[in-house]
């Protein structure tokens, strides 16, 4: 086995392109009449989205020639930054809050979600300390500062609030500690405490356990709670085999809240249909497999624990967001990578990406 350079991975390149290309394409499609009617441009979001599927494509081609072993000296000043970022979004006035929430930073005209580069710096830094010390985490106390800054990320981004990233970043360290090796016990006594830690946040926020009660039965209260995932549920189940065709969605007219950001695969499958919607999650498995066939073919500990943090952190996300749509979780408000609106989100998931394609030309050939 021998480790040279070589082109980035193809295949990984190519179902990133699709997934972007689709997403830029199904905001249109499902942004258009509710920006006509909120801004007088059916344009609004597609135009945005666009600028920032642009930016993303310059920053992932940025770090698929940027030497990615240059972040472990930048770790430190990362996670600090990442965590004063959390506690401003918090402050009247600095931090923005929509719709109840407050998990933006205004950045002149553009809204900035720093939970999303939180995610990509608990990435480096968990890969960077276990790659180091992958002996000591057989130790329960060796998971501890994974575990430290991995809880006090999830407890100010569940301040905002937003229980789904907060579970996306658990759910991302948790995979980290098990592909490096962490004991199966200490790591379902995580999973044990972590469903307790969830189950108290829905108990004790009166919205959250509306939301949970809803997903239990969303036709007890179709009008209400239930609304968001009853009409998710109409547009998938309307799409049927081959969808209603592309901008032909019902649903978008005003009936399904979010459809274009945290329920646009509801979208996908109404105006795609099965076929459409079954193609979209083919791509996420396609993604998962390249990703962590990367992870695995990596001869360097710290490369190959990164690029499983990214698979992880792509991976995770589509499933919490696909599971939310087809009422299969309780409804939280997480974005679909590459496909929903959102430009933090998608520019740092595309930094990820280009970390990733990186780490695929040092891959060992056999």
């Amino acid at each position: 086995m021998r480790q040279k350079k070589k082109s980035p991975d193809f295949v990984l390149f190519l179902t990133v392109m699709s997934m972007l290309s689709l997403g830029v394409v199904m905001v249109f499609s499902a942004s258009e009449y509710s920006t006509m009617v909120n801004y007088q441009d059916s344009f609004h979001y597609f135009k945005q989205q666009l600028v920032w599927a642009l930016l993303g494509l310059t920053a992932m081609f940025i770090m698929v020639r940027y030497d990615y072993w240059r972040l472990k000296h930048y770790i430190l000043p990362i996670i600090i930054i990442a965590f004063v970022l959390l506690v401003m979004v918090l402050i009247p006035g600095i931090g923005r809050e929509v719709k109840g929430a407050q998990r933006w930073i205004a950045v002149g005209p553009l809204p900035f979600a720093p939970a999303e580069l939180v995610k990509l710096c608990i990435i480096i830094f968990t890969a960077y300390g276990l790659s180091q010390q992958r002996n000591r985490i057989k130790n329960v106390m060796g998971l501890f500062p994974y575990l430290a800054v991995m809880g006090v990320a999830a407890l100010l981004i569940l301040m905002q609030p937003d229980l789904g990233t907060a579970m996306s970043v658990a759910g991302i360290v948790f995979v980290m500690l098990f592909a490096a090796g962490a004991r199966l016990t200490h790591l379902g006594s995580l999973v044990a405490a972590g469903v307790v830690a969830v189950g108290a946040a829905i108990a004790l926020e009166p919205y959250r356990l509306k939301r949970f009660l809803a997903f239990l039965d969303p036709w007890a209260d179709p009008l209400g709670d239930g609304f968001q995932t009853v009409q998710g549920l109409y547009a998938i189940g309307s799409g049927g085999l081959f969808g209603l065709g592309l901008g032909q969605s019902k649903q978008k007219f005003l009936y399904l809240p979010e459809n274009h950001t945290d329920f646009i695969f509801a979208i996908i499958g109404e105006e795609l249909g099965f076929i459409g919607a079954s193609l979209v999650i083919l791509l996420f498995i396609l993604f998962i497999w390249r990703g962590l066939k990367i992870a695995v073919t990596s001869t360097d500990p710290f490369a190959s624990l990164l690029a499983t943090g990214i698979t992880a952190w792509v991976g995770v996300q589509s499933i919490i967001n696909i599971g939310v749509v087809t009422g299969s979780l309780p409804v939280t408000g997480i974005p679909l990578p590459f496909i929903s609106y959102g430009g933090t989100s998608l520019l740092f998931t595309m930094i990820g990406v280009g970390m990733l394609l990186n780490i695929s030309r040092f891959t060992a050939t056999r």
